[in-house]
């Protein structure tokens, strides 16, 4: 598994989907996402597979600590769920399905892997992409420590080409399914959006600032603008130092006088008589572009 190749695409209704996983679930899910073909469709039988030495490649642990972590996501990301709000255009009374990620999991502890098939609901938000969907490699999300940064890094994605989006707190705390000690805007702010954008701006490829928005004396909405890092330029080349002429006599390099030197004249006067000569070369050059 390359990967820098990896990349996720997922239908926007998945980003915006209600839903909690831990970091590692997040991690096991993204990285079988990024196996995925968007552009076919997804199968009930597609099987993935995710290795403790791929997971560690991928997300920057050593590998020991890699195979604890799939052992810990086997037991648990069965049982983690998501909301999807409005699924299906043709049927826009079904407001919303709530769904397992995965159908099934499984841990081979001889072979050190975790192998997994998405849920028949998910599928279509995965596979065959259509429409509204977001695309980024997994790379830029690699690094991240925060759950909450990878969130907010998707639903930022989905505005890239705008470099800006606002979003309602009370929506943001839905979809990341926080409970009531984030109530208060000082917790929600030192616990989910302080460590999530210093997350995204320490190891994704974009640069976020973000600021609050009151509707009367209620801060109601953050607003975050944010661009794609500049890589960084290359060193500037030193300049060549310059090679020595060698001796100079009176303006004129040793060497030439030795050169043009008449016999028996003497180096300061040979000097003098190359500098006189190059100036009448000079000046005859100037008159011949003043005719032309």
């Amino acid at each position: 598994m390359n990967h820098k190749n990896l990349t996720i695409c997922k239908a926007n209704d998945v980003i915006e989907a209600g839903y909690k996983l831990s970091l590692n679930e997040q991690r096991v899910v993204l990285a079988c996402i990024g196996q995925v073909n968007s552009m076919e469709e997804l199968l009930v039988t597609d099987k993935f597979e995710l290795s403790a030495k791929n997971f560690a490649t991928l997300f920057s642990v050593s590998e020991d600590r890699a195979y604890s972590e799939l052992q810990e996501v086997a037991k648990n990301l069965y049982q983690r769920s998501l909301t999807l709000h409005n699924p299906d255009p043709e049927h826009p009374k079904l407001k919303k399905i709530e769904t397992r990620w995965i159908s099934s999991i499984g841990y081979m502890p001889e072979d050190g892997k975790i192998v997994l098939r998405f849920s028949l609901e998910i599928l279509p938000f995965l596979g065959l992409l259509e429409g509204k969907f977001t695309r980024y490699k997994l790379e830029h999300v690699g690094k991240m420590t925060c759950t909450y940064a990878i969130r907010l890094y998707e639903l930022l994605m989905q505005w890239k080409t705008t470099g800006t989006r606002e979003v309602e707190i009370d929506w943001l705390k839905k979809q990341f399914q926080l409970d009531a000690s984030y109530d208060r805007m000082n917790n929600f702010k030192a616990r989910v959006i302080e460590p999530a954008i210093k997350d995204i701006n320490e190891n994704s490829n974009f640069n976020v600032a973000w600021e609050q928005r009151k509707t009367g004396r209620r801060v109601t909405h953050l607003t975050f603008t944010f661009a794609e890092k500049q890589p960084e330029p290359p060193p500037q080349a030193k300049p060549a130092k310059p090679k020595a002429k060698g001796k100079m006599i009176n303006g004129v390099v040793q060497s030439e006088i030795e050169a043009k030197a008449r016999v028996g004249e003497s180096y300061e006067a040979a000097a003098e008589r190359i500098k006189k000569e190059k100036a009448a070369n000079v000046n005859k050059l100037r008159e011949a572009i003043k005719k032309t």
